[in-house]
């Protein structure tokens, strides 16, 4: 406790000293961050959270949102005091079913002083009642909320739920969710994993969906708006609901001529990445004017920008391979992003070989060739890019890169060993970079360290023989001339700008 105590004499300090439980002088406040060099503030130490129920109600026109969320959660130390992640207005806490004491502090922290301090090992329950308007808040100088013409979306990386719920924002801390959601008539509520059921009484819908598997909290998603949804099931059997904005415009048929190729692509994505591992599967797209993507579980978004020049299965692809690559196993650390972008970037490749518009190897030597060896493209080490370059094209065609250094270091046979292999072994939990070149030499049986040093953390164009890439004398050519596919796939660079 950092509480001090001032008495008249030394017989009243050690009176009430003596009315302080041994076992509660040693609880101190959880951590405001949850360690991650990147983002200090971002998540929180002292629990872990296993499972968020969220019941929402949402007025489109006022983009007002009244919650109440409970977080089921166990103590990884003595704490007297913990935070989480929020921005919106709180109205009551209660901890263990005892009102708890709250303050705000910082950009996004909610500080919460239960009644009775809690020990290691302990099972929580924590009661949120909150309101706001969502496109009101601001953290770091931007909004995670987008409001549209008829509702609203939460999505963004590498945080979203502040805006929408409190939480452990960070995907160390992944749990299961229920988000139940009433909004008006007429108007239909979006979340990840299964609709559970649905419900209308005096002018109100309820929407209840479930995630059944563990989600980190960035792929949480809400939209509410007017969507066209269509429903379809996989060979395989997953049942896939998509939903488009009604007011998509010129940008609805591509739109749509993309995204309903969800289940084709995820079934043909298993056989590079093992069984598709949720009991959903879908996407939507809002009529926001952001121009980015997100993998949002079991559920990925899409703006409408995406589809401005045409049809685009390129970047259906890209997010569905994040199904397996980010959030079926998820960063240990923002500093190991490449094994999220650097894989989907590479499912797209693999995707352009299966259409015949370039094989994987023909769009890495482009992407080596187009780059001289003064770029700053080189500068970036995809293997700890630096919170400023997390999301910079080099983390996703440089990360490709190598993936196909890889490759071709190691053969097909073991390489697709390894992508199928990884996200099983890490299956619904974390794992770095350092975890994955471990993996790919236990698979490989050759040690890989000078490769993977070369390709993701040396701030230099590496040399041609490295990754049997072009000789430089055929890179101007290969420069020159894309494949065929490189524009979709170049297209969806900004896939996470924000």
């Amino acid at each position: 406790m950092h509480r001090r105590i001032f008495a008249p004499g030394a017989i009243a300090a050690a009176t009430v000293l003596l009315a302080i439980p041994a076992s509660a002088a040693s609880h101190a406040p959880g951590a405001p961050g949850i360690g991650d060099p990147y983002y200090p503030d971002y998540g929180n130490g002292g629990y872990d959270v296993s499972h968020y129920d969220l019941r929402l109600k949402y007025q489109p026109d006022t983009d007002e949102l009244e919650g109440t969320a409970t977080l089921l959660a166990r103590t990884t130390q003595d704490l007297s005091r913990f935070d989480l992640d929020f921005l919106l207005d709180v109205g009551e806490v209660r901890v263990n079913g005892v009102k708890a004491a709250f303050t705000t502090s910082g950009e996004h922290e909610l500080e919460i002083t239960p009644r009775t301090p809690l020990s290691k090992g302990t099972a929580v329950t924590v009661v949120v009642r909150y309101s706001g308007v969502p496109s009101s808040k601001q953290a770091y100088g931007f909004t995670s909320w987008h409001r549209t013409p008829d509702g609203g979306v939460g999505a963004n990386e590498p945080e979203a739920a502040w805006w929408w719920f409190p939480s452990n924002d960070h995907p160390l801390d992944k749990a299961t969710y229920d988000v139940s959601v009433q909004v008006p008539d007429g108007t239909q509520a979006i979340s990840n994993g299964t609709l559970q059921s649905t419900s209308s009484r005096a002018g109100w819908t309820r929407y209840n969906w479930r995630s059944n598997k563990p989600q980190a909290t960035y792929l949480a998603t809400l939209a509410v708006g007017r969507f066209d949804i269509t429903t379809d099931t996989t060979e395989s059997g997953i049942p896939v609901v998509n939903a488009y904005s009604k007011d998509l415009g010129d940008n609805d048929g591509a739109a749509r001529a993309s995204v309903e190729w969800t289940g084709e692509i995820a079934d043909w994505l298993t056989d590079y990445f093992g069984p598709y591992p949720f009991n959903a599967l879908g996407g939507y797209v809002p009529n926001v004017t952001t121009g980015y993507a997100l993998e949002t579980q079991t559920r990925p978004f899409y703006s409408p920008r995406q589809f401005a020049n045409g049809s685009n299965t390129s970047v259906v692809v890209h997010e569905l391979a994040h199904q397996w690559y980010g959030d079926l196993v998820s960063v240990a650390g923002w500093k190991d992003i490449w094994i999220n972008e650097g894989f989907a970037r590479y499912a797209q490749w693999l995707w352009s070989e299966h259409e015949g518009e370039g094989t994987a190897q023909e769009l890495a030597d482009h992407v080596y060739a187009s780059h001289p060896a003064d770029d700053p493209f080189w500068t970036v080490k995809p293997g700890d890019p630096g919170p400023e370059n997390q999301f910079h094209a080099a983390v996703y065609d440089r990360g490709a890169l190598a993936l196909q250094a890889l490759r071709n270091e190691i053969g097909d046979e073991a390489f697709f060993a390894v992508l199928k292999g990884w996200p099983h072994k890490h299956a619904y939990g974390n794992a770095s970079v350092a975890d994955f070149r471990t993996y790919a030499e236990q698979v490989s049986g050759k040690p890989l360290g000078p490769l993977f040093d070369t390709w993701l953390f040396q701030p230099v164009k590496p040399t041609a023989a490295r990754g049997v890439f072009l000789s430089e004398a055929a890179g101007s050519a290969a420069a020159g001339v894309p494949p065929k596919s490189w524009k979709k796939i170049a297209a969806t660079n900004d896939v996470h700008e924000r």
